[in-house]
């Protein structure tokens, strides 16, 4: 059996409009480890949750290849993909519009039961419900609550306990802090490095905050306009960054110690459109080093040492 439980190889996305073809996903391939963090960052529209989507199939790719703990999954129907669903969630950004204000706790949590046949008894779905619900610390008081009744992080305990009542193995965590207090975020957080930890499960990490990214992700990709720039271990990241995207953002990372400042790397110049994207560099019209071999093609993710690789040509 192979240590990678994901395995994503030249995944695309393109999205056809009025004015062309926008390549939201381009050409990404990485690979995660069972029981690993791959964090995934960037600027909005970047298409990170649109990866999520589609490695879930909520959305079909473009092309490119994903497998599953060996099994290709990309282009599968609707009713054979549903088995795979029982192995692949996800954690959604918004707890409020991702799941159904009509119905309690009890009912949200209980359908992914009833869906896939798991519990099909009333009485043993719903104690499976409170099980789950003392799983992500909700108080089996609040079952029959509405979600209007809850704040945003017992809101979003709802969504972790739906992801996990079909006992999956792989869950895409779209942003699920982004939404929260900062001090919610950290019991958010807590709790899913537990259930790692306790389970087993394997994530992707989707998020543009750098420092709740390099406290949960064992490694990290960087993206830029629907492509990978950088990717490789959380720490060899934020003690060696490459790429001079990636350089930029970790330069503006507050430090919070009085007196001390980070010298911020200023990114000036046109962001390049996604609508049709010429063969070059989607970061040169913004980079200090840009040359003319930026401008005249796109470079590929290759490997410059052992577990780290970058998309740029001055590297």
């Amino acid at each position: 059996m192979s240590d990678n439980i994901l395995e994503v190889s030249h995944l695309k996305k393109y999205f056809k409009t009025q004015r062309g073809m926008v390549h939201a996903v381009d050409d990404v391939s990485f690979s995660i480890e069972r029981g690993k963090t791959l964090g995934i960052v960037g600027e909005s529209g970047c298409g990170k949750s649109t990866i999520g989507r589609v490695i879930l199939q909520l959305i079909k790719p473009t092309s490119g290849s994903v497998r599953f703990d060996g099994q290709e999954i990309a282009g599968l129907s609707g009713w054979k993909m549903r088995s795979m669903r029982k192995e692949m969630q996800m954690i959604f950004q918004d707890p409020f519009s991702s799941i159904d204000p009509r119905r309690t706790v009890n009912q949200i949590i209980g359908e992914p039961l009833k869906v896939h046949g798991i519990k099909k008894n009333r009485v043993e779905r719903e104690e499976r419900v409170l099980e789950l619900m003392e799983t992500v610390g909700l108080a089996e008081r609040l079952i029959n609550a509405y979600p209007h009744e809850l704040d945003g992080g017992r809101r979003q305990r709802v969504g972790i306990a739906c992801a996990l009542a079909v006992e999956p193995r792989f869950i895409v965590c779209d942003e699920p802090v982004s939404a929260l207090d900062v001090s919610i975020q950290a019991q958010i957080l807590n709790l899913l490095k537990h259930l790692q930890r306790q389970i087993g499960l394997t994530y992707i990490f989707i998020t543009h905050d750098l420092s709740v990214v390099n406290h949960f992700s064992d490694d990290i990709a960087v993206m830029y306009l629907g492509q990978v720039v950088e990717i490789t271990s959380a720490q060899e990241l934020f003690d060696r960054p490459l790429h001079p995207y990636t350089q930029a953002l970790l330069s503006a990372i507050p430090i919070p110690e009085i007196g001390r400042k980070r010298q911020r790397i200023i990114l000036n110049g046109e962001i390049s459109s996604p609508i049709d994207p010429p063969d070059q560099c989607r970061f040169a019209k913004r980079c200090l080093y840009a040359t003319d071999e930026c401008r005249a093609h796109c470079p590929s993710l290759r490997e410059v040492s052992p577990g780290h690789q970058v998309a740029c040509w001055r590297v």
